[in-house]
């Protein structure tokens, strides 16, 4: 997840969120597992300190000596300047014992520097378990900012946690706790703490929240299975499980135990896969050559794992093709235009679903032979990148409610 400087895992935080567990580990409350993650979410938005429209977080430890101290209305740990150094600089688990905490140091000229090198050291405590593939944390970004979680989740604060949680990229439940500034030779230090109590409370609430919206999207008629909307509710079921997986992974190093049912996203995948084996796609063309563009498409579609299917399909690949001459001045050849457009349509509700459009130009010494290589052109065009464009289209499907 996050080496901080990815902007990747828990941009898996992305997913959604923290509220729908109404068992919480000892020493949280859901309240300031919220507040936390409202922090975190602060600061990657470019705040020190929580966001200033967000309930304040839990109490930060003092600073270890004293000294005087200085704050801003963003920043919420205060900065110590006192010339005796606090003893968590040098050794942060005397302050922050491990039984309690997951703590690291981070130092630099500036104090925002010195804050993100602490995040990005605590986060080096648990490696590479923890990041999520950065297609999936896009996705869910996709998702949450266009509201399509919304219709999946059981209630409002469940939704309103997803939101609070979507852009999030750093540890959930990590704050800085104590900034030293040794102003003697001008360089930042900040403690970055992570009680592990409280991020229990925050991941455990997330992977529940997460396994409801999961079965939300998985149940559904046959009907509707067999379906684009089917497939997309299993890729996004999919992609929910993998950050799921990443959040069981905190649990586990934090010795926090993990709720039982995770299972990996390319469970529901290869069951994704099996719904596009389910789906007739028929295909029209008009105007084709020796049924070159038919063959090509229907080539491109199989290789995915549909099915053909006749024109009383659900889903139809209408394409049409129109072939004009093209007079250049002082040039003996002649050239042909070819012109295609593919809308893949939904025909349950007369949606275009995918449209797919382009035109070249070839040319020959004579109009017939410049036309077959305008055919060829275009076969070869949709040879070389339909299964793709339509691949990609499907993995950006998103579930509607």
């Amino acid at each position: 997840m996050l080496k901080l400087k990815f902007v990747s895992l828990l941009s898996c935080l992305i997913l959604l969120t923290l509220g729908a567990c109404s068992s919480s580990p000892s020493g949280a409350s859901p309240a300031e597992a919220q507040a936390a993650a409202q922090s975190a979410l602060g600061r990657l938005d470019g705040q020190v300190g929580r966001p200033t429209d967000a309930p304040a977080a839990p109490s930060a430890q003092q600073p270890s000596a004293g000294g005087n101290v200085s704050s801003s209305s963003a920043q919420q740990t205060v900065v110590n300047t006192s010339k005796t150094k606090p003893a968590w600089v040098d050794s942060v688990e005397s302050v922050y014992g491990r039984s309690r905490y997951v703590a690291a140091v981070g130092y630099a000229s500036d104090r925002a520097m010195a804050e993100k090198n602490g995040f990005a050291n605590l986060t080096g405590f648990f490696g590479q378990s923890i990041h999520a593939d950065q297609t999936i944390t896009n996705t869910y970004r996709e998702a949450v900012k266009n509201g399509t979680t919304s219709g999946w989740t059981d209630d409002t604060r469940m939704d309103n946690t997803i939101r609070t949680t979507a852009s999030m990229e750093t540890l959930a439940a990590a704050d800085i706790k104590e900034v030293w500034h040794d102003t003697k030779n001008n360089v930042f230090y900040a403690a970055a703490v992570m009680e592990k109590a409280k991020a229990a409370q925050v991941y455990t609430d997330m992977i529940t929240a997460n396994q409801n919206m999961i079965k939300n999207l998985i149940t559904m008629s046959p009907a509707e299975k067999n379906s684009m909307e089917g497939f997309s509710r299993y890729q996004f079921a999919a992609a929910a499980a993998d950050i799921n997986v990443t959040y069981g992974n905190v649990l586990k190093l934090i010795d926090a135990p993990v709720p039982a049912g995770l299972v990996k996203g390319d469970e529901y995948r290869l069951e994704a896969q099996n719904i596009t084996k389910a789906i007739p796609v028929g295909i029209t063309v008009k105007n084709d050559k020796s049924g070159r563009i038919q063959g090509a498409f229907a080539k491109a579609l199989s290789d995915i794992g549909f099915r053909s299917g006749g024109n009383n399909s659900r889903y139809i690949l209408d394409v049409n093709i129109s072939v004009s001459p093209v007079d250049l001045p002082n040039n003996t050849n002649k050239f042909a235009r070819i012109e295609l457009g593919a809308d893949l349509t939904d025909t349950s509700v007369k949606s275009v679903l995918l449209p797919y459009n382009f035109n070249t130009r070839e040319g020959h010494t004579t109009v017939a032979e410049a036309e077959n290589r305008a055919y060829a052109a275009a076969e070869k065009k949709i040879s070389q990148e339909y299964k793709d464009i339509l691949l990609t289209y499907l993995s950006q499907l998103l579930p509607k409610k």
